[in-house]
């Protein structure tokens, strides 16, 4: 018979003091760390513990005995439920200050190496509204909040168009209006999600995997084309073909309407066929006279105006002046690498997803550029000695890794190319500064430049300019 585990204590009258990684707000009680999400400096509440640890505990706020100063009124009625905003009840300035200092905690902490001065960090002009792309989930087993399930009414009706509650794999908050994307998002899901109950169409059912209707990914781009990709987890061809052709007569002007057939016990798509029921198999995002074809499988940064600021200090650490190598690591779709190959000699692009460097090949030529080359495969194998002399010493490298940061042997295979700079872009300033420190042993810091993609999360996006000592 297994232990009964001892209930935790509500710590009473507790102040909040700060805001800490991953979005958590920060308490110290006797010595101890707490962390609890949702709250705000300033803040006088009781925390009701959840996990106890030796020097640090988590917890939530059981009761807001004092409102801070700081805090703003949440404009999303899904907030503290949702999970995908965690900052909505922070002014944006404090949201500011707070991945600022993320990222000089994460850099001074960590790297431990010599460091210039940090420069403020660059804001978003469109704090709502700014994501190019959502993903949703449908679910027959809609979230139920706890106002919901204390009211004692019964709510047989469970089917969900929304997002996973964290934590809880089969759970799916239904969404009534996100403010991340632009309002089309919400008009789009919510007919599919009223037109399937209207038609008695079947939502997903996460345990027992069926159901019709399973995820939906929007993305919208600046220039206004707007792609829809339904995933169905039966293959059922007359319904499939209804809910197709009633999205296709209320929104006439989706650029492209595609869908995939996913029996999958997960959801990811990535290696599934898409297949294109009207309009194009890509939509077309514009940078700087550049133009970017996305397709259902394309990464593409997600808030198209910061992207573009992004990459400008990208190519501004570069310096380039026109006569350079520069081998772009972790290039995606080649974004960066086309971004950049106007303002020198050759680019060289590599990337682990092999129809992520196809996206790459034909935006060059959508384009008209012809100095960049693209290969294929894990960074670790195809970026070794033989490769940098067989397609020359690189002048500059630019490195956007995921959040895990670089492997080892790609840190050495750079040390030992011995470009003259380096740029480092980087969503995680802790495996970023883990970085430099091995970078540490030939190269200087030059400029370190903090940019904010994602307004109301704590993510932060990183660039820093290393040179040759």
């Amino acid at each position: 018979m297994s232990r009964k585990r001892k209930e935790l204590p509500i710590l009473e009258n507790i102040e909040i003091t700060d805001v800490a990684a991953e979005g958590n707000a920060l308490a110290k009680v006797d010595g101890m760390v707490v962390f609890i999400p949702y709250g705000a400096p300033g803040d006088i509440a009781d925390i009701k513990l959840l996990k106890k640890k030796k020097s640090y505990a988590e917890g939530r706020i059981a009761q807001l005995c004092r409102p801070s100063s700081v805090r703003v009124e949440p404009r999303c009625s899904h907030f503290g439920v949702c999970g995908g905003c965690k900052w909505q009840h922070l002014p944006y300035e404090l949201q500011l200050k707070c991945k600022q200092q993320q990222v000089v905690d994460a850099l001074t902490r960590i790297a431990k190496i010599e460091l210039p001065p940090i420069y403020n960090i660059i804001g978003s002009d469109n704090i709502w509204c700014y994501r190019n792309k959502m993903e949703y989930t449908f679910s027959n087993k809609k979230w139920l909040t706890f106002e919901q399930l204390a009211s004692g009414e019964d709510f047989p009706d469970r089917d969900a168009a929304g997002f996973h509650i964290p934590g809880a794999f089969d759970k799916v908050l239904d969404i009534d209006k996100c403010y991340l994307q632009d309002h089309l998002g919400d008009e789009i899901r919510l007919f599919i999600k009223n037109y399937a109950k209207t038609n008695g169409f079947s939502f997903f059912d996460l345990k027992n995997q069926n159901g019709l209707l399973r995820t939906l990914m929007i993305r919208i781009t600046s220039t206004g084309e707007t792609m829809v990709v339904l995933s169905f987890g039966e293959d059922s061809p007359a319904e499939i073909s209804s809910v197709l052709t009633a999205i296709k007569d209320k929104f006439p002007f989706i650029t492209s309407l595609m869908y995939v057939i996913n029996t999958k016990p997960n959801d990811t798509i990535s290696d599934l066929d898409i297949k294109t029921f009207y309009g194009k198999p890509y939509i077309e995002e514009q940078m700087e006279g550049l133009t970017f074809r996305i397709g259902p499988k394309s990464f593409y940064q997600t808030n198209s105006n910061q992207a573009y600021k992004l990459y400008s200090t990208v190519r501004e650490f570069a310096g380039l002046k026109g006569d350079e190598l520069v081998y772009d690591l972790y290039t995606g779709t080649g974004t960066i690498a086309n971004f950049v190959a106007k303002r020198c000699k050759k680019v060289i692009g590599i990337e682990y997803v092999a129809d992520a460097i196809e996206d790459a090949k034909i935006n060059s030529q959508v384009n008209g550029i012809e100095n960049t080359l693209f290969y294929a495969g894990d960074m670790k194998n195809v970026l070794t000695d033989d490769f940098v002399e067989k397609n020359g010493r690189p002048d500059v490298i630019i490195v956007d890794p995921p959040r895990a940061g670089m492997h080892t042997d790609v840190v050495d295979v750079i040390l030992n190319a011995s470009p003259e700079r380096i740029v480092y872009v980087s969503c995680n300033p802790a495996t970023q500064a883990r970085d430099l420190a091995l970078l540490d042993t030939k190269y200087k810091v030059e400029s370190i430049q903090p940019v904010d993609m994602f307004p109301h999360t704590a993510h932060v996006e990183n660039v820093v300019s290393l040179t040759l000592k």
